[in-house]
């Protein structure tokens, strides 16, 4: 199995909330697309730091996504990159989420999207 298919269950299994999410993600898409599933994760996270109705928990979703960014592996660096790209840009609601990223993502935040 793919690292980045792995990490995509990892999160699942290891953050609440998001079991809906990736067994429509896996019906729809007839399997596993990490980068097409974190884009989902991002639509559910900006929500819960606004303090939305939902059932994902943005800070346990920032501290997993930090951990395993620490463990440098090259598919899941890639898949939670591209999550951060996804973030909200400075004139959107839910923009200051970045300002509660971890160290590791905070610097991977800063190559991927340089002007925030």
């Amino acid at each position: 199995m793919d690292q980045d298919v792995q990490f995509v269950r990892d999160f699942v299994a290891g953050v609440p909330g998001f079991e809906d999410l990736y067994d429509a993600h896996v019906f729809n898409e007839d399997g596993t697309l990490p980068i097409v599933f974190f884009w989902g994760v991002v639509q559910e996270t900006v929500p819960s730091f606004l303090g939305g109705d939902t059932e994902s928990d943005w800070r346990a979703t920032l501290r997993f996504l930090e951990n395993r960014l620490q463990r440098d592996v090259p598919e899941v660096t890639r898949t939670i990159a591209l999550f951060l790209y996804y973030l909200p840009w400075p004139d959107q609601p839910g923009c200051g989420l970045v300002d509660h990223l971890g160290p590791t993502m905070s610097a991977k935040f800063a190559v991927m999207r340089p002007s925030g």
